[in-house]
C-alpha cells in the first residue's frame, strides 16, 4: 500500500501573503479581511500566552 493513498490531501492555501488582489471579488476581499482578523487575534492570544509563561519563570527564578 502506498502512503499516498493513506495520506489526506494537503490543504489549499486561502491566501498567500503579497498576492494580487486585483482579482478577488468584493465578498472574496472581505471574507479575507475577517479570516485574517481571526489569524491575528489568534496570533495576539498565542503571544500573550508566551509572555505570560515567560514573566512567570523570570518571577520563579529571581527568588
Amino acid at each position: 500500500m502506498d502512503l499516498d493513498d493513506i495520506a489526506p490531501p494537503p490543504k489549499k492555501k486561502t491566501h498567500e501573503l503579497g498576492q494580487d488582489l486585483s482579482k478577488l471579488s468584493v465578498a472574496e476581499l472581505q471574507a479575507l479581511i475577517d479570516t485574517l482578523k481571526g489569524e491575528v487575534a489568534r496570533v495576539e492570544k498565542a503571544l500573550s500566552d508566551k509572555q505570560s509563561s515567560l514573566s512567570a519563570a523570570e518571577a520563579a527564578f529571581k527568588r
